[in-house]
């Protein structure tokens, strides 16, 4: 199966993929050496009567809720679209911090709209890459060839920042389609300058090298880039396999640190530091634990010792080899701390569970029974699905049902539905009413730039025309 890449991006009404929905959608497919196949999409997606958008996101994006009602695919249709079209078997989706944003987004847009919400990025020759990292890496590592942006004394790995001091065109920084186009030609740049490590990089998009490289059975030390890591080195550091995580993950220590006072510290000591509150967190004498959870399927940015040899690689994220032998031999002869982090990341308190269906995606797994059924929903027509009553065991989903038929296809909703509808979608504008009418009035009250102040009096009037209407 030929693979290809399908570099993509979203603009969204918020931050929170379980509460905020994509609003703009843009894509370039390419082939593996980057030339494009086929034409652009880029499409707006319609922001349903159920929700009031991000005062702060339309700021940035400029796009209104009236423009994707007029011009905007359902998300019934948009869903469609994307599994026919778009994440299509060999299909690489690729963007820059997409693993932790934009997947999710999609991941949720699936979940509400019955289809299945993992498939599309690993089924059929099917996977998923962060050029994020990728940047990284590459900037930590083997920066020649290519110009880094700074801003006020500080690295900035922005796309837009790296597009213009690198030459590159990027008319309209966060429009999906410009910052795709952007993203390609950035791509391009590493492949051209540093080939090696943009191949490696891209071998390493699959979970399996990577659990071989990071694995518990054999600990090694490697090396790793994450935004979890200093700046100061540029994201970069050496790593050690420490223990087991959640669902198969591994918990990774850096290296950087002196383990001895943490591997004295007493298990409730451990338990105090990790479970620390952000404000405890702030304070200067605070000194937080050198650990965190590597998770397989991310694609990380991770690579054997053996890159540091070259081009003065040590030098550049401010390690010698002697102080990483020395840091894993202290970790290897304490082998209780180890397991007494284990414990920690096992007793891990669960979120808080959501009461509403479209916020339980991470509950559970569907059923085979149910996704014959949920099939079947995805297949129907506005008329079939007025007479349509599966009977899920997943009780997820029949709340998730009567979301889907009135935001996609209102007309097949029954009565008593649509009774019960307008009692959610009421419950939740207002919920969300004070915050987004406070956060209005306040970017009104400084904002004096006209396409802002449009934006502003747009949102005011969406908020107006959905707010559901008290009756004595």
């Amino acid at each position: 199966m030929d693979q290809t890449f399908f570099f993509y991006d979203l603009e969204t009404s918020g931050l929170n993929p379980r509460e905020d929905r994509i609003m703009q959608f843009a894509g370039i497919r390419t082939d593996l050496d980057l030339n494009p196949i086929g034409e652009p999409y880029n499409i707006l997606v319609k922001l349903n009567d159920d929700t009031l958008p991000s005062p702060d996101a339309l700021m940035v994006t400029g796009i209104t809720p009236q423009q994707t009602q007029a011009d905007g695919y359902t998300e019934a249709e948009f869903s469609k679209l994307l599994m026919e079209e778009v994440f299509t078997p060999g299909t690489i989706a690729t963007g820059f911090n997409s693993i932790r944003f934009d997947d999710e987004f999609i991941r949720a847009l699936f979940w509400r709209n019955f289809y299945d919400p993992y498939a599309w990025c690993w089924k059929d020759g099917r996977a998923r890459w962060d050029l994020l990292d990728v940047v990284r890496m590459t900037r930590a590592l083997r920066p020649e060839g290519i110009v880094w942006p700074v801003v006020d004394g500080k690295a900035s790995n922005r796309l837009e920042l790296l597009s213009k001091e690198n030459g590159i065109d990027h008319f309209k920084a966060h429009d999906a389609l410009s910052d795709v186009e952007a993203l390609i030609a950035v791509t391009k740049l590493i492949k051209t300058k540093q080939p090696k490590l943009y191949s490696h990089l891209f071998a390493y998009k699959d979970k399996k090298l990577v659990q071989k490289l990071v694995n518990l059975d054999d600990k090694q030390p490697f090396v790793y880039v994450s935004g979890q890591y200093d700046a100061e080195y540029e994201k970069a550091t050496v790593a050690f396999p420490l223990t087991s995580g959640k669902n198969g993950n591994v918990v990774v220590y850096d290296l950087r640190y002196d383990p001895t006072p943490f591997v004295q510290l007493s298990p409730q000591d451990l338990q105090k530091k990790f479970f620390a509150s952000w404000e405890e967190r702030k304070k200067d004498d605070f000194i937080k634990l050198p650990i965190k959870e590597l998770q397989y399927n991310r694609a990380p940015a991770v690579a054997p010792l053996g890159v540091l040899e070259q081009q003065g690689g040590w030098e550049r994220i401010g390690l010698d080899e002697a102080t990483i032998k020395q840091h894993r031999s202290i970790l290897l002869s304490t082998p209780s701390f180890a397991e007494n982090i284990r414990s920690l990341y096992e007793n891990k308190p669960e979120y808080k569970k959501a009461t509403d269906p479209e916020a339980q995606l991470y509950d559970g797994f569907v059923s085979d029974t149910d996704t014959l059924r949920i099939e079947k929903v995805r297949n129907s027509n506005q008329q079939q699905l007025a007479d349509l009553h599966p009977e899920f065991n997943d009780e997820r989903l029949n709340g998730l049902l009567l979301h889907y038929k009135a935001r996609n296809y209102p007309r097949s909703l029954a009565e008593d539905e649509a009774v019960a509808w307008e009692a959610w979608r009421s419950a939740h504008i207002k919920a969300a009413l004070p915050g987004f009418v406070a956060r209005l009035n306040q970017i009104a009250s400084t904002t004096t730039d006209e396409s802002k102040q449009f934006v502003l009096q747009e949102m005011q009037l969406w908020a107006e025309s959905i707010v559901p209407i008290d009756e004595d």
